[in-house]
């Protein structure tokens, strides 16, 4: 019996990492076999997950937080020429910052800092993750620290987004989680518009153009960036498919599963490749109340909190798989 574990980040409590390392000792406690295979969806873990398969060295640089202060976030960069970015590392809602958090003053400017300076060391492909912005400024700060730096020196751009709203929709749909109140989407929603117009292509009628606020949309219409689903493309890289082939089941996790689970995340992708021909589990912190018939997607739902009951959950989910004996309380 081989476990295939996959879960995202518990966010703010636990990585991937972390999370797969405890179910997996569960199940191992039980006298199967764990295959850990952490995943991100685009966001936060993102780089941790890509460094291995994409022989990813860190690097840590002067950049700018999303108001301005100087920060040092670090990326990863491979031999070969491949960049990762993640957007958070340095206009990220929860970058470290002294003073206030203005959601209309704040820029990407410091991710295309990053960018700027992959490209200056060589990065022939930079792929940027959209998760956990706390900007909506439609890209131009990125833009414009990008052209300062230097260009992109003929490198490629790649946004991996894990949502499907459009430019202009980008401070409607995200700017309250980012502290704007009616009257600041109001005026970021203008500005998005504004933009829109001025930038060499229109991403206006373009999906996931609003990723970021709209960071996605502004990178595509000034440098042609191709815009992935972060999910499908990390599920590629690290090989899920082939690894999941040979799988008796697989262990998803994050740290809520609800109703926004099935829209574009890693365990709805997960649940996609996996077809229904292999059960899969979910060990999850908590369940929303929106979750409705989703739940039947999943051979059983575990509720764990914290590394202890991870590790039970996985002893769990293996007593069940060897003993054929129903699907495991769900929480």
């Amino acid at each position: 019996m081989t476990v295939l574990i996959a879960p995202d980040s518990f966010k703010g409590t636990y990585t991937a990492r972390e999370v797969a390392d405890a179910v997996a000792t569960g199940v191992e406690s039980s006298g199967g076999t764990a295959i850990r295979l952490p995943v991100a969806d685009g966001g936060e873990g993102t780089l941790d997950v890509l460094t291995v398969p994409l022989g990813l060295r860190p690097v840590t640089t002067r950049s700018r937080n999303p108001w301005g202060s100087p920060c040092r976030p670090t990326y990863g960069l491979s031999d070969d020429g491949t960049a990762v970015i993640e957007i958070a590392a340095a206009s990220g809602i929860i970058t470290p910052h002294d003073g206030p958090r203005d959601p209309v003053t704040a820029t990407t400017y410091g991710t295309g800092m990053l960018v700027a300076d992959a490209a200056r060391r060589g990065a022939r492909h930079i792929v940027v993750a959209a998760g956990g912005s706390a900007t909506t400024d439609g890209g131009t700060g990125a833009i414009a620290a990008i052209e300062a730096g230097g260009g992109l020196r003929g490198a490629s751009v790649t946004v991996l987004t894990d949502v499907t709203t459009r430019y202009v929709d980008a401070a409607r749909v995200f700017g309250p989680q980012k502290g704007a109140d009616a009257g600041a989407v109001q005026l970021l929603t203008r500005q998005l518009e504004a933009k829109a117009r001025a930038l060499p292509r229109d991403p206006s009628s373009v999906d996931a153009t609003g990723a970021a606020g709209g960071f996605s949309g502004g990178m595509w219409a000034r440098y042609g960036a191709e815009l992935r689903s972060g999910a499908d493309y990390i599920l590629d890289v690290i090989g899920f498919d082939t690894v999941a082939a040979d799988a008796s089941a697989i262990v998803v996790g994050e740290g809520r599963l609800d109703g926004q689970t099935k829209a574009g995340k890693i365990i709805s992708a997960i649940l996609a490749r996996a077809g229904g021909a292999t059960p899969v589990y979910a060990v999850v912190g908590s369940v929303g109340d929106d979750l409705g018939d989703y739940r039947s997607r999943f051979a059983g739902v575990l509720v764990a909190t914290d590394a202890v009951a991870m590790h039970d959950a996985g002893r769990t989910i293996a007593a069940q798989l060897m003993t054929g004996s129903g699907h495991p309380a769900s929480g």
